[in-house]
């Protein structure tokens, strides 16, 4: 067992179930940060999470747990701040569809910057997310926001031969990127039914160890048509595509070596995002310098 000592991460907050998933007097057994996990919801309906199994450390009482955006979120450590704030979330007339966890072998930090790259679109969601020859990803902006810390990428365009199960056929997509918390991410993207409204897609990355992970994901859609079968098929498809390529990339942890970067237009939020981590002082999933 390999917990980890690196302040950011152990003081910061992390999904480790969907809320539904945690019945009263249920318990699931988890990890985070290369600690075993036991979590639990009391009779009174109370959640509740300590650590699990012969390496426990001694003594160690309950961690800190919180139960917002349909998910149960646990802090090792002494968290600085309250969780981020989503007022769309409440927002009448979205579904809110927790499509569950899906294991990857890789750093959560490169699960986070791939989902941050839409200049993979057309090559690895083939015909969904993207399409040859509409590979172009147009300027856009990034800047870390002043009162919350978040880095914020706006006004991303992309064409699209089928955003959404909703989509009726190609269109050019809006998308908002907002990094919350290093292994957490969302982004808005334009609802293909409702003009000017945005659908929600949330990343919540529970790291097991350094190079392991489960990508939690969270829709709140507007979508009246599909059903929440069909919109978890649809997660699942594009996530499945994104594993493979995820699993394969070498090293397993992200770099955050200035020298390992090339920048480009399509990559500015990926170097936004890895300069972020670095003044955060993030190692936990990072490549040690040689």
């Amino acid at each position: 067992m390999h917990i980890t000592k690196d302040p950011v991460v152990l003081n910061d907050w992390f999904v480790v179930a969907a809320a539904r998933t945690l019945q009263p007097d249920g318990v699931i057994y988890t990890r985070l940060l290369g600690q075993d996990l036991k979590v639990w919801r009391d009779a009174a309906g109370n959640a509740h999470a300590a650590a699990h199994g012969s390496e426990a450390p001694a003594g160690a009482g309950e961690y800190r747990v919180q139960e917002r955006y349909d998910s149960i979120w646990v802090s090792l450590g002494e968290p600085q701040s309250d969780l981020f704030d989503v007022p769309e979330f409440s927002q009448p007339g979205r579904r809110i569809i927790n499509c569950g966890a899906i294991g990857v072998h890789t750093s959560g930090l490169r699960i986070v910057e791939n989902f941050l790259d839409m200049a993979h679109f057309p090559f690895v969601h083939t015909d969904w997310l993207g399409k040859e020859p509409y590979t172009e990803v147009k300027d856009y902006k990034v800047d870390v926001r002043a009162d919350t810390g978040e880095i914020w990428a706006t006004e991303c365009k992309f064409w699209q031969p089928k955003a959404a199960p909703t989509a009726s056929g190609g269109m050019e997509v809006e998308y908002t990127y907002r990094v919350m918390q290093p292994f957490t991410t969302m982004l808005y993207k334009s609802c293909p039914t409702r003009p000017g409204e945005f659908d929600i897609i949330f990343l919540l990355i529970q790291p097991l160890d350094e190079d392991r992970c489960l990508a939690h994901a969270i829709f709140a859609y507007f979508d009246t048509e599909s059903d929440d079968a069909e919109l978890i098929s649809f997660m699942h498809l594009i996530f499945g595509q994104d594993k493979p390529i995820l699993e394969n990339q070498l090293p397993k942890l992200i770099p955050l070596d200035p020298r390992s970067e090339i920048p480009t237009r399509a990559d500015a939020m990926s170097i936004a995002y890895r300069r972020w981590l670095r003044e955060k002082g993030v190692q936990y999933g990072v490549q040690k310098a040689a």
